[in-house]
C-alpha cells in the first residue's frame, strides 16, 4: 500500500470522521457557552458533563466512563469546582467515599448547555434535513 493511501485510509476512516465531528459540535457548544459567560470552560471540561450523574458521581466512575484515568479526572473535577461548577459530598451509601455533583451555578450551566445542544441540532438539521437526522441518530443508536 502506497503512502498517500494509507494516509486517505487513515484520515477518512469512520472512527476519525465521527471524532471530527465531535470536536467541531464540541468546539461549537465551547463557542455558544462563551457567549453566556462561561469563559473558562473547555473541551475536556465539557467531555466531563455527560458522565455525571444527577445524584451525583464518584471520580473513579466519571474517570472510567470517559476513558480518562483518575488523576486526570479529579484534576478536571478540582477546576470545575474552583469555577463553582461542582462539589464533592459524602456518599451516603459510602461514608468513605465521595459523590461529585452540580452546584446551583453548575445546573444553570447545564440547562445552558442542554439549550446549546438543541441549538446545534437544529443548524444540523437544517443542513442536513429532519430525516437524515433522525435516521444518523438510529445508526448511531445501533452500533453504539
Amino acid at each position: 500500500m502506497e503512502v498517500t493511501q494509507l494516509q486517505t485510509l487513515r484520515n477518512d476512516h469512520l472512527g476519525r470522521l465521527l471524532l471530527q465531528a465531535h470536536r467541531a459540535f464540541t468546539a461549537r457548544a465551547i463557542a455558544l457557552l462563551k457567549q453566556h459567560g462561561y469563559n473558562s470552560l473547555t473541551m475536556a471540561h465539557i467531555a466531563l458533563l455527560p458522565h455525571l450523574d444527577e445524584s451525583g458521581t464518584r471520580v473513579t466512575t466519571l474517570a472510567d466512563r470517559s476513558g480518562m484515568t483518575k488523576q486526570g479526572m479529579g484534576q478536571l473535577v478540582k477546576e470545575l469546582e474552583s469555577q463553582g461548577f461542582l462539589e464533592r459530598r459524602p456518599d451516603p451509601l459510602d461514608g468513605r467515599a465521595l459523590l461529585v455533583t452540580f452546584t446551583d451555578s453548575g445546573l444553570e450551566m447545564l440547562r445552558h448547555a442542554v439549550a446549546i445542544t438543541q441549538q446545534i441540532e437544529r443548524e444540523y438539521q437544517a443542513i442536513l434535513g429532519e430525516d437524515r437526522i433522525l435516521a444518523f441518530k438510529g445508526m448511531l443508536r445501533a452500533v453504539s
